[in-house]
């Protein structure tokens, strides 16, 4: 009785069969076992033409041979460098073959490429025209006529190509969505999650929330630790800080009586009802400014006083009296020698 051969070209020696050859046989068998468990195979596609589109793993002399791509673990489609194809491709294995692969479609150009089974109608596994990563495809010969082949799905297992970094889970960044650096459209976010650059605490960050069609791009800053109206500045070295508004006038409601104004306030001073005192900043940094109307147009009767607040106006240590109605200025601070000085009015 002569040997047989498994569908993968395992040799099953009959009894009494190959005396003085036995051990060899043996080898080869475990050489194959061997490569079906790690082995690495390129195969090449067919060139297009007219029939020429279809490749079979099954083309080689397999039978108790090693080296055969259908009785390979991993296999590369394509070339080791990508395979330029000019068509859609179909790679086929034999109908009585029920194995598992890690395959990766080297194919250059955008076509698809099909493994299928040789015969039947059972399921087949494609790579899309862009989709040039690996897949791990189970086979199943549970049914003669019509088996399946199928993909395995590993927590979304990261597709993309060589110029792309990309994470699918259902952990860190959460049900289906995606994280991806592609060398072209820069960091990308799927299905409308968020990045976050945060702290060690977890509780300052900066957040970036994708569009889902719906709802427009978010951007999140940490807790401003700033007073009201304080803008944010950089000192030129990297550092920011809260000071107060010099970018704009924070005017007040209207005052009748005594006050201190804070660095960049605006007041509108009434002395409709009789002269009374504003009074500056008192420990002022250089560029700090207040804004003074009168209101009412009464300074010429009930005359205004600027209280100096120990620092010097126009470089004399004298409060400003201001009696010219309608009068409208700026004190802007400079330094200890000229203190504050008008920049309009």
């Amino acid at each position: 009785m002569a040997s047989t051969y498994t569908p993968l070209g395992v040799e099953l020696m009959a009894t009494g069969e190959n005396a003085g050859t036995w051990g060899t046989k043996t080898n080869t068998n475990l050489n194959i076992f061997e490569q079906i468990s790690g082995g690495y195979k390129v195969k090449t596609l067919n060139a297009a033409g007219a029939g020429a589109n279809t490749t079979a793993l099954g083309d080689e002399t397999y039978d108790g041979t090693t080296g055969a791509t259908l009785a390979t673990r991993v296999i590369v489609l394509g070339a080791e460098s990508p395979e330029t194809i000019s068509g859609n491709k179909i790679v086929t294995i034999p109908l009585d073959v029920e194995n598992f692969y890690f395959i990766k479609n080297s194919t250059s150009g955008a076509y698809t490429v099909q493994l299928k089974y040789a015969s039947g109608s059972g399921d087949t596994v494609t790579w899309a025209t862009g989709d040039k990563g690996w897949k791990i495809i189970y086979s199943t010969a549970n049914d003669g006529t019509n088996p399946d082949l199928a993909e395995v799905s590993v927590g979304g297992l990261p597709g993309g190509s060589n110029t792309q970094v990309q994470f699918n889970t259902s952990g860190s960044f959460g049900g289906d969505a995606n994280f991806v650096w592609d060398a072209s459209t820069g960091l990308n976010l799927g299905t409308s999650k968020e990045l976050r650059l945060q702290d060690n605490t977890g509780g300052q960050y900066i957040g970036m929330k994708a569009k889902d069609g719906t709802t427009s791009y978010t951007l999140t800053f940490p807790a401003a630790t700033g007073s009201a109206d304080q803008i944010l500045t950089t000192n030129g070295s990297g550092q920011l800080s809260f000071v107060d508004n010099s970018g704009g006038t924070s005017w007040q409601a209207i005052k009748t009586t005594t006050y201190t104004a804070a660095a960049g306030e605006g007041v509108f001073a009434n002395t409709s009802g009789g002269a009374w005192t504003l009074t500056l900043p008192s420990s002022p940094s250089i560029g700090d400014e207040v804004s003074v109307v009168d209101y009412a147009g009464t300074f010429d009767t009930n005359n205004l006083t600027i209280g100096r607040n120990s620092k010097n106006i126009q470089g004399s240590a004298a409060d400003l009296t201001v009696a010219t109605e309608r009068a409208g200025f700026t004190l802007v601070f400079t330094d200890n020698t000229q203190g504050w000085l008008l920049k309009n009015n």
